[in-house]
């Protein structure tokens, strides 16, 4: 299975841009995105970003891996 994380763009050097992840911050290629700004969100896949998405969406993604990572930590506490 395939997972794509959603990242805030925060500088853009084309063909590449700095994306924060969960609060990490990490370069990407972006050569898949037209038009791209920053402050804008993308879905990021194999350090590229794949698609540009909204606000909204961005935040129910984060939601959803804050609660997975969450979840891991609590099962890690029982092994």
């Amino acid at each position: 299975m395939c997972i794509a994380v959603p990242g805030e763009v925060i500088e853009l050097f084309s063909p590449e841009a700095r994306v924060k992840i969960m609060g990490v911050e990490t370069i990407v290629n972006i050569q898949l995105i037209e038009h791209l700004k920053v402050g804008e969100h993308v879905l990021i896949h194999v350090g590229c970003a794949i698609e540009k998405i909204d606000r909204s969406y961005y935040d129910d993604l984060l939601g959803i891996l804050e609660s997975m990572v969450d979840g891991n930590e609590k099962e890690d506490r029982y092994r």
